[in-house]
């Protein structure tokens, strides 16, 4: 067998009708190193769970021999599964094509880098099997620089829960469990994967969370930095559009654009009283091209929030991408 027949290509997505019940989805990206004590740790608690189980491991374009012992992992057990990309595309379209090529019922993810606890995956599957849609874990007694990592972490898991309302300790923890009718519905991009819980909230989804282990990186380096911040920033402003504007964006540019330019005519009503009333000359007052200026802002948002929701009705139309979740029917 070589290579090519091993890869499980993008192209070619698996129609196995088999029944699984838990899939486990891995993003790897140069952690050959990682990835023999990985498998001992998978293989320690998957077959204690009396179910059936499958492994998605995403090779993210990686530049070590990490592919290589992936596949002496396949050899081992045909339970784990390769998806290899062509070039390093990152976390989030890693995982997205695991949960397209996922088949369990229950999907759970979790990082290469040996700092999640394959043991706390119990833990997860009971909130679960409890009813719940989403469980998060929550890395208590995390093992990280505190300036680099746990300080924005905790800044940017503060702002999401309160902006959301989905009141989640620790969102940048990769070790989750969904249930599968909740990740198959959702379309990710960007690095939007941290924040499934949040994106998810729209369907009504019964979150939990649940305090798991946490390890130091033994091998390699870590992948993020502080640098990451400002793209968390970014992330959250998008998420809080996503699930309060999206369907309706003429709100959000329209309101912003209506009190623009309510502040520029304002302004520029009196700046024309105190012309005609006070002699007061315009040609050298600043604040006079600051409140045209507004004006034409406020009309421009508003133009932009109108063309937005026009957009938003074309793409629903032309997608047929429903506006609503479903829990269950019962006929």
């Amino acid at each position: 067998m070589n290579n090519n027949q091993r890869i499980l290509k993008a192209e070619n997505k698996s129609d196995d009708k088999e029944n699984i019940d838990i899939s486990i989805v891995i993003p790897v990206y140069n952690e050959e190193k990682s990835i023999p004590y990985l498998y001992e740790s998978l293989n320690n608690v998957l077959p204690n769970l009396g179910k059936k189980y499958e492994v998605i491991l995403i090779d993210d374009g990686s530049t070590d021999r990490t592919f290589e012992e992936l596949l002496k992992v396949h050899e081992k057990n045909n339970n784990y599964k390769i998806i290899k990309f062509r070039r390093n595309f990152g976390q989030t379209p890693a995982m997205s094509a695991g949960f397209d090529y996922a088949k369990g019922e229950i999907i759970i993810t979790l990082d290469a880098d040996l700092q999640n606890d394959p043991s706390d995956i119990p833990l997860l599957l009971e909130k679960i099997y409890e009813g719940y849609d989403v469980v998060s874990g929550w890395r208590i007694n995390r093992q990280d620089k505190a300036v680099s990592r746990k300080f924005p972490s905790k800044v940017a898991n503060w702002l999401i829960a309160k902006l959301t309302k989905v009141n989640i300790h620790d969102y940048g923890c990769t070790l989750k469990a969904y249930k599968k009718d909740v990740i198959k519905n959702i379309e990710l991009y960007g690095e939007m994967h941290r924040y499934i819980p949040a994106v998810a909230s729209w369907m009504g989804v019964k979150v939990a969370e649940v305090p798991v282990h946490h390890h130091s990186r033994k091998f390699g380096k870590s992948k993020y930095g502080i640098s990451r911040t400002i793209r968390v920033i970014l992330d959250i402003i998008t998420i809080k559009y996503l699930l309060s504007y999206s369907q309706r964006p003429i709100q959000i540019f329209g309101l912003v654009g209506l009190f623009t330019a309510f502040i520029g005519f304002i302004l520029t009503a009196y700046l024309i009283i105190m012309r005609i009333f006070f002699r007061v000359p315009l040609s050298d007052r600043p604040l006079f091209i600051l409140s045209i200026f507004m004006i034409f802002v406020g009309i421009q948002l508003i133009t932009m929030g109108i063309l937005a929701e026009l957009i938003m009705r074309t793409y629903h139309e032309a997608s047929g991408k429903p506006t609503y979740a479903i829990r269950e029917i019962i006929d």
